[in-house]
């Protein structure tokens, strides 16, 4: 029986057309993508609404998988319509109120030369429940980065628009490396020695009002969460930019957050700038924004934010697809476990 503590609420996945119980092993140890991160994935929600499970931005989700999937020559054997409705149908097997969802394309059995040219390529969804990335105290606290001196890829060596499997080395490496340290996360420069993001999550800084974010031109991801969250704020009434952002626009900025699948909307309150590489880590020096509070501005989003991905607000009800055709379908096969709206929060 596998561990599920990090995995709570999955009992099935989906692997090349089949459900699998999660105990069940589909990937050989000599597939293509076990030694070379050769894979395509996704990372995405879906939420507790009255109406049942919805997964936040599905189209956008799955349009970006095919875009990945393009960049590493990797043929999709499944079209759009099927992949989202795979989506959907994994939540429900799963019985599942609210969960993060995985699809993952890639090079299975076949050889072991850098080239794949005998491998399948494979397709897996599954979900579990995910409750926040950087903790739950981080949403209430904001977080402690670590700027760390070490740069992005660029995207004159390689896209770094797409979400391919073997790119999220580099983020492992120091994410885990600022945690060992007693920090957060990470936040990466990019060749230039502006910021880029951080190993999973773009950045959004408020100055005077305006928020900024960059663009794939400075490394990043253009992010779902990002997009949406910079449309939120310009809807809202507030200036927004996409621009580059210098390392003093991030140390002196009124507020900064982290977004993201998984990060959602996460304060940043404190930043240490560990990029002299001459320094010990005691003479680093540490940068409170603002107050030291996560600001109004972000909690404004981060607050509509968790009313829109929960269907409480319908001016973006577009944004969701809904994991079950209507309310009673969900509260039958989720025995009862759909909560009506509160009239207050509409």
């Amino acid at each position: 029986m596998l561990d599920l503590s990090n995995f709570p609420g999955a009992k099935y996945y989906w692997h090349n057309g089949k459900i699998l119980d999660w105990d069940s092993y589909a990937i050989h140890a000599m597939a293509h993508v076990a030694h070379y991160g050769s894979s395509v994935f996704e990372g995405i929600r879906a939420y507790e609404t009255p109406r049942g499970p919805a997964i936040f931005r599905l189209k956008e989700h799955i349009d970006r998988f095919f875009y990945s999937a393009s960049a590493i020559n990797m043929e999709v054997p499944y079209p759009h319509d099927e992949i989202s409705e795979t989506c959907r149908m994994v939540v429900r097997k799963n019985q599942l109120n609210s969960a993060y969802i995985r699809p993952n394309l890639f090079y299975g059995y076949g050889n072991l030369g850098l080239t794949p040219h005998a491998c399948p390529v494979n397709l897996t969804v599954g979900c579990w429940e995910w409750g926040a990335y950087l903790g739950e105290e981080s949403l209430r606290n904001g977080v402690h980065t670590l700027l760390m001196p070490w740069k992005r890829f660029h995207p004159s060596q390689i896209n770094a628009s797409v979400k391919l499997g073997g790119l999220y080395v580099q983020s492992n490496i120091f994410a885990t490396e600022a945690r060992r340290l007693g920090y957060n996360e990470a936040v990466f420069l990019n060749i230039e020695d502006r910021i880029s993001e951080g190993p999973g999550e773009n950045i959004i800084i408020v100055k005077n009002g305006k928020l900024t974010t960059n663009d794939k031109a400075e490394s990043v991801l253009e992010g779902i969460t990002r997009t949406s969250i910079m449309t939120m704020a310009k809807n809202l009434g507030y200036e927004t930019e996409i621009a580059p952002i210098s390392v003093e626009d991030f140390l002196t900025a009124d507020e900064a957050f982290f977004t993201g699948t998984a990060a959602e909307v996460t304060p940043i309150t404190k930043i240490t700038d560990s990029r002299d590489r001459n320094q010990t880590q005691e003479e680093w020096k540490t940068y409170q924004l603002g107050d030291g509070k996560p600001g109004k501005i972000t909690l404004e989003l981060a607050h509509l934010y968790q009313d829109i991905v929960r269907g409480k607000v319908a001016e973006y009800d577009h944004w969701l697809t809904y994991v079950y055709d209507t309310p009673e379908e969900a509260k039958s096969n989720l025995n009862g476990r759909v909560k009506a709206l509160d009239p207050e929060n509409v």
